[in-house]
């Protein structure tokens, strides 16, 4: 499953437009805060979720960026 940049929406998402699966930011300055992870029940248990974190924490890193999170299941992957 492809995993598309939304820049204007600060969000990554994955999916048809019937049924997309997001992880949503906030930028200020230099940072980016991670707010929102959210996968349709349909799509669950697919990985669905680790691949936009992953994808959001890369943009991030190439864009310079402190990165936080204030969602748990993001959290997990800055350990």
């Amino acid at each position: 499953m492809t995993v598309i940049h939304q820049p204007e929406q600060h969000r990554f998402v994955a999916g048809s437009e019937g049924e997309q699966a997001m992880l949503e930011y906030h930028t200020d300055n230099k940072t980016i805060n991670f707010h929102h992870t959210f996968v349709p029940p349909s799509m669950r248990g697919k990985g669905i979720a680790e691949k936009l974190v992953r994808a959001g924490l890369s943009w991030a890193n190439e864009q310079q960026l402190t990165i936080e999170a204030s969602c748990s299941y993001v959290q997990k992957f800055l350990r």
